[in-house]
Protein backbone atom coordinates (compact mmCIF):
# COMPACT_ATOMS: atom_id res chain seq x y z
CA UNK A 1 0.00 0.00 0.00
CA UNK A 2 0.81 3.47 -1.02
CA UNK A 3 -0.25 6.20 1.72
CA UNK A 4 -0.36 9.97 0.73
CA UNK A 5 -0.27 12.49 3.52
CA UNK A 6 -1.41 16.48 2.34
CA UNK A 7 -0.90 18.86 5.45
CA UNK A 8 -2.76 21.75 4.74
CA UNK A 9 -2.90 24.43 7.44
CA UNK A 10 -6.18 25.88 7.02
CA UNK A 11 -6.95 29.63 8.26
CA UNK A 12 -9.16 29.97 10.89
CA UNK A 13 -12.66 30.84 8.82
CA UNK A 14 -11.96 29.08 5.88
CA UNK A 15 -12.96 25.48 7.39
CA UNK A 16 -16.08 25.48 6.07
CA UNK A 17 -14.89 26.48 2.59
CA UNK A 18 -12.29 23.82 2.64
CA UNK A 19 -14.47 20.76 3.67
CA UNK A 20 -17.21 21.70 0.71
CA UNK A 21 -14.68 21.38 -2.04
CA UNK A 22 -14.22 17.67 -0.53
CA UNK A 23 -17.71 16.59 -0.32
CA UNK A 24 -18.75 18.05 -3.67
CA UNK A 25 -16.07 16.02 -5.31
CA UNK A 26 -17.08 12.91 -3.22
CA UNK A 27 -17.50 10.02 -5.38
CA UNK A 28 -14.66 10.94 -7.85
CA UNK A 29 -11.47 9.62 -6.34
CA UNK A 30 -13.04 6.70 -5.70
CA UNK A 31 -13.58 5.76 -9.81
CA UNK A 32 -9.52 5.67 -10.05
CA UNK A 33 -7.86 2.40 -10.50
CA UNK A 34 -5.78 1.69 -7.75
CA UNK A 35 -7.47 4.03 -5.17
CA UNK A 36 -8.23 2.29 -1.80
CA UNK A 37 -9.69 4.88 0.54
CA UNK A 38 -9.63 8.64 1.38
CA UNK A 39 -10.10 10.08 4.45
CA UNK A 40 -9.98 14.22 5.89
CA UNK A 41 -8.82 14.98 9.16
CA UNK A 42 -10.10 18.04 10.81
CA UNK A 43 -7.64 19.22 13.05
CA UNK A 44 -8.55 18.82 16.91
CA UNK A 45 -6.33 21.60 18.02
CA UNK A 46 -5.57 25.46 16.50
CA UNK A 47 -1.84 24.49 15.51
CA UNK A 48 -2.43 21.53 13.73
CA UNK A 49 -3.15 21.30 9.94
CA UNK A 50 -5.82 19.11 8.02
CA UNK A 51 -4.62 16.28 6.92
CA UNK A 52 -5.83 14.64 3.52
CA UNK A 53 -4.90 10.74 3.51
CA UNK A 54 -5.45 8.76 0.33
CA UNK A 55 -4.58 5.17 -0.08
CA UNK A 56 -3.54 3.32 -3.18
CA UNK A 57 -2.49 -0.19 -4.19
CA UNK A 58 0.90 1.28 -4.74
CA UNK A 59 3.01 4.73 -6.03
CA UNK A 60 2.48 4.11 -9.83
CA UNK A 61 -1.03 3.83 -8.73
CA UNK A 62 -1.52 7.39 -7.09
CA UNK A 63 1.12 8.73 -10.43
CA UNK A 64 -1.87 8.07 -12.42
CA UNK A 65 -4.40 10.03 -10.71
CA UNK A 66 -2.51 12.82 -10.80
CA UNK A 67 -1.97 12.30 -14.79
CA UNK A 68 -5.31 12.56 -15.06
CA UNK A 69 -8.42 14.95 -16.25
CA UNK A 70 -10.31 14.12 -12.84
CA UNK A 71 -7.00 15.12 -10.69
CA UNK A 72 -6.93 18.46 -12.77
CA UNK A 73 -10.71 19.07 -12.47
CA UNK A 74 -10.36 18.47 -8.75
CA UNK A 75 -7.55 20.98 -8.40
CA UNK A 76 -9.41 23.68 -10.73
CA UNK A 77 -10.94 26.99 -8.98
CA UNK A 78 -8.63 26.41 -5.79
CA UNK A 79 -9.77 28.67 -2.76
CA UNK A 80 -7.85 31.76 -2.42
CA UNK A 81 -4.36 31.99 -1.04
CA UNK A 82 -5.47 33.81 2.29
CA UNK A 83 -7.35 30.28 3.08
CA UNK A 84 -4.32 29.52 4.05
CA UNK A 85 -2.61 29.81 6.95
CA UNK A 86 0.95 28.23 5.72
CA UNK A 87 2.49 26.05 3.59
CA UNK A 88 1.20 22.60 2.31
CA UNK A 89 3.30 19.59 2.68
CA UNK A 90 2.91 16.40 1.22
CA UNK A 91 4.42 13.55 2.17
CA UNK A 92 4.31 10.01 0.75
CA UNK A 93 4.61 6.66 2.81
CA UNK A 94 5.08 3.01 1.58
CA UNK A 95 2.74 0.68 4.33
CA UNK A 96 5.37 -1.47 6.13
CA UNK A 97 3.03 -2.56 8.59
CA UNK A 98 -0.36 -2.36 9.03
CA UNK A 99 -2.79 -3.85 12.10
CA UNK A 100 -6.45 -3.43 12.63
CA UNK A 101 -8.52 -4.52 15.34
CA UNK A 102 -10.06 -8.20 15.61
CA UNK A 103 -13.56 -8.49 16.11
Amino acid sequence: MYVVANRVPVAKGWETQFEERFQRRAGQVEKQPGFVRMEILRPADEDSPYVVLTVWEDADAFQAWVGSEDFREAHRNPLPAEAFSGEGRLERHEVVISARRED
